[in-house]
Order: C-alpha cells, then structure tokens, then sequence
C-alpha cells in the first residue's frame, strides 16, 4: 500500500481554517463520525481530524493576517517531493504564491499558491520520520 505522506502527487491532507472551531468540530463529529485529538503546532491550538485510526486532516482557527471577510474554508494538500522547486513552477506558470515555503517544525515544508484561474493548492514534503 502507498504511503500518501510520500507519494509525489497524492492528496494527504485536508485542513478546515474556520472562525467557529468548536461549532466545525460539533458539526464534523456529529455528520461525519470523526474522531479529533488535540495538538499545538506552535502557532496555536489544533484539531487532528481521524477516520477510525487514520489521521486525515485538521481544524484551526483562521490564521493572523487572514484578509477580513475571508469565509471558513477548506484547504488540500498535495505530496511533492520539492516543494521548492514547485513554488518556482507555479510561479513561472503564472501562479502566485499566497504562502511562501514554509518549515513547520516536526511535520515538514509547504507552500500555498493560486493558480491562474485562481484556485488556491497546498503542496507539501513531509519529513523523514526516525523508524
């Protein structure tokens, strides 16, 4: 079986940015049976969302700095293996990135960037775990 978190091109992980995260996980919980645990990623409080023993995405309040009158929203993530050299593409290609490669300590490097339509992706490396 593949391993989504390293698999270039896979979609791993899907994350809801929201102003209400107790009234989203109320509502996740009841419609969708999902389990959540909490964590902190260093920026703040954070809801990992899990389908039986799987972890799948997460819940986090809207990020400082988010434009005002943004709507709650979901977000994907994509696997690469650069995520630098995909920030590079998107850009050449017409893209804009909205994130900036990015560490977060513990989980790996991402970016976020719009495409020319204006559609908005998460691409992601995540690191090397210590077997």
């Amino acid at each position: 079986m593949q391993n989504r978190f390293e698999t270039a091109g896979d979609v791993s992980w899907t994350e809801l940015l929201t102003t209400d995260v107790a009234g989203a996980k109320s509502f996740y919980a009841t419609v969708l049976d999902w389990e959540m645990e909490e964590t902190d990623m260093g920026s703040g409080p954070y809801t990992v969302l899990k389908a039986g023993d799987r972890q799948i995405g997460g819940i986090m309040a809207m990020p400082e700095g988010t434009p005002p009158g943004t709507p709650p929203h979901w977000g994907s993530y994509v696997t690469v293996n650069d995520v630098d050299e995909v920030a590079e593409k998107a850009k050449t290609y017409g893209g804009r990135l909205l994130v900036p490669p990015t560490d977060i300590p513990g989980v790996g490097r991402f970016c976020t960037f719009r495409d020319p339509q204006g559609a908005v992706l998460s691409v992601i490396t995540y690191s090397k775990k210590d077997t």
